[in-house]
């Protein structure tokens, strides 16, 4: 069996490694871009936690961290960091089920919050009547572009190409045999028994350059500003009534971010907003009280966004052995691990 992986974030790379671990004797060719530093992995922030609003995204992200955890060359070379988290509910969202789900897999990890326990032990201000909270010890960040590489140095070492050659479309044979093969940017085209795009921001406009239909699959600029000035006792965080989220970046300085809203941008947009940064500031200020934060640099990438969301295998085109593996939204990095082995599987099956 020969499969062909275009792209090689992090999405890509774990599944070529769980193709590779499933069936050692599998053929599996990993093409990447030219350059690894301008992704969604060269530039996410790499929160992980265990928890998760929606309890199948839930369980994915807990496996993942649970493996993460239990592999220490893996955790150091990702430079993953546990700090804890907490995670800002709306009156209302009963959080019971996916906290099991994290105890499950993280025993004692997971604790809910009252309004009165967050005033108390973090920096929050003007929380809203009603609102909970899920904090975790078993959470942090990590470096999703050293984790991709030593992934990518993991695959090379076992032996499987790695080729920095551009994939300009998709093919495939009529119906009576339909095998998909890529065509490279020198004109030439590579057959494969199965294609799989997980070149993140890149996915739909290759889909659409191939004649492929776009799947629900959209382009979104992603941006956030490292700051001077952090909040005290507080780690990871999720702000789900306000969208603001964050992470501390060494001893002195902050990560925060909220969602920004253009959509169907070009991958390679890397224009800062001042806008948002203003609205993150602002935002940091009302709820964590920081008035002097200090903007350092402002870090901008696109990504790819599914609705619903979810780093999934999904079919790309109807009957023939091509498939998309992306649209985590933003947060695939917290799921990519257990996603991946999924991913591997249900390939294999079919």
């Amino acid at each position: 069996m020969r499969v062909g992986i275009v792209g090689a974030g992090v999405a890509g790379t774990l599944l070529a490694l769980r193709l590779r671990q499933a069936r050692p004797r599998i053929t599996v060719e990993l093409y990447t871009a030219a350059r690894l530093t301008g992704d969604a992995t060269g530039v996410s922030g790499g929160l992980v936690r265990g928890f998760e609003r929606s309890p199948e995204a839930c369980g994915l992200a807990a496996q993942s961290l649970a493996e993460l955890r239990g592999d220490r060359e893996l955790s150091e070379s990702a430079g993953y960091r546990e700090i804890g988290s907490v995670y800002l509910l709306p009156a209302g969202h009963d959080p019971a089920k996916s906290v099991a789900t994290v105890q499950a897999l993280l025993p004692g990890s997971a604790t809910v919050l009252t309004g009165a326990d967050l005033r108390d032990r973090y920096p929050f201000r003007d929380l809203p009547a009603g609102t909970t909270a899920v904090a975790e010890l078993q959470a942090g960040y990590l470096s999703p572009a050293r984790l991709r590489s030593v992934v990518l140095a993991r695959l090379a070492s076992g032996g499987m190409p790695i080729l920095a050659v551009p994939v300009t479309a998709l093919e495939t044979v009529p119906a009576l045999e339909p095998a998909p093969a890529l065509r490279l940017g020198d004109g030439t085209t590579v057959g494969y028994d199965a294609v799989v795009v997980a070149a993140g921001a890149w996915t739909p406009g290759l889909l659409a350059a191939s004649g492929l239909p776009v799947g629900g699959l959209r382009t979104k600029h992603i941006q956030y500003t490292v700051h001077l000035g952090r909040p005290d006792g507080l780690g990871v965080f999720v702000d789900d009534l306000t969208g603001l989220y964050g992470r501390p970046e060494g001893d002195r300085l902050f990560l925060p971010g909220v969602g920004d809203q253009r959509w169907d941008v070009d991958p390679l947009d890397d224009w800062p907003d001042p806008g948002l940064n203003a609205q993150v500031v602002d935002r940091a200020r009302g709820r964590l009280g920081l008035p002097g934060v200090r903007p350092v640099r402002t870090v901008v990438g696109t990504d790819c966004f599914h609705d619903p969301p979810g780093l999934v295998l999904r079919a790309a085109v109807p009957g023939a052995p091509v498939f998309t593996f992306t649209g985590g939204s933003g947060g695939a990095v917290k799921t990519a691990l257990a996603a991946s082995r999924v991913a591997a599987t249900a390939l294999l099956d079919r």
